[in-house]
């Protein structure tokens, strides 16, 4: 069974769904009021670990331009409105998340 990807804006928790089960759920920092993260339908289009800089320890890009779910080197971020769009999430969880998910693995992201 297919996994996607719903996150939520307003709760700040991304979950993963295997069918239209939850199987994971994952807090999550998200974009701050000026540079809010794009509500949408979007696919992963790259994963790449070990992305360096503020990125944490992985990178998962979307396929709408400069936009991706990824790692973080400041976890006290996690939780809050602080990132330029992106999605932000703990590095062990996003290492597990990479873990589980394909390329082309459908993301929502919603309010």
């Amino acid at each position: 069974m297919a996994y996607r990807i719903i996150v939520d804006l307003s709760d700040r928790k991304l979950h993963l769904l295997e069918g239209n089960i939850v199987r994971n759920t994952y807090p999550i920092a998200v974009g701050a009021m000026l540079t809010q993260s794009p509500e949408g339908e979007y696919t992963i289009i790259n994963k790449v670990p070990q992305p360096g800089g503020p990125y944490g320890s992985y990178w998962m890009g979307l396929s709408k331009p400069h936009y991706g779910i990824h790692g973080t080197n400041n976890p006290s971020s996690i939780g809050k409105a602080v990132s330029h769009g992106c999605v932000r999430m703990f590095n062990w969880d996003v290492n597990a998340l990479a873990a589980k998910v394909p390329l082309g693995t459908r993301v929502t992201i919603r309010r």
